[in-house]
């Protein structure tokens, strides 16, 4: 990535309060690619991140549970704002430890069938590195922006959904403005 993107990526992770040293890829690194099944609204199909990366940058958050209520607030808050992650060229993806059958009705009602959310597996969950330590058998919540490149542009770890969508659509309009 361009030194200048990663100076404005910098800046606007500062500005939101980005929790990134808490998150286990870091900035550069090469993102885990990735085969799993995904539900868009109501839908199951298969998601796999690389086939999703050459449309343009992903947002890839991972949440602890479907229909709790931080999730459901944060799937709401992602669903409000999917245009504008359109309009920046991104795809917004949502990842939890779930069962994809569980998932199928939160991308209806939380989700609001405006993007996918797939089932993390053990080795996507390993892979990257957000394992709740205090609940296993569920995922922290860390949202990552993933370049085109598969490389992370951006990382928000912070275990308190609000400020995820606001700092990643902050991250990904500065690597449209590059």
């Amino acid at each position: 990535m361009m030194k200048s993107v990663k100076i404005a990526l910098a800046l606007a992770a500062a500005a939101l309060g980005s929790q990134a040293a808490m998150a286990a890829l870091a900035i550069g690194a090469k993102a885990p690619d990735f085969t799993t099944r995904g539900a868009l609204a109501g839908k199951t199909f298969t998601l796999t991140l690389s086939h999703q990366l050459k449309r343009g940058p992903v947002v890839l958050y991972f949440f602890p549970k479907a229909f709790t209520p931080g999730c459901s607030a944060e799937a709401r808050e992602f669903a409000e704002h999917i245009e504008d992650f359109k309009k920046a060229g991104a795809t917004v993806i949502g990842m939890s430890a779930d069962p994809v059958e569980d998932l199928v009705a939160f991308s209806t009602k939380d989700c609001a069938g405006k993007f996918a959310v797939a089932s993390a597996g053990p080795n996507i969950v390993s892979g990257y590195d957000v394992a709740l330590k205090m609940r296993p058998g569920m995922t922290d919540r860390t949202s990552y922006v993933i370049a085109p490149s598969g490389r992370i542009a951006f990382v928000h770890s912070e275990m308190n959904y609000a400020g995820h969508v606001k700092s990643t659509l902050a991250a990904v309009e500065a690597m449209k403005q590059k």
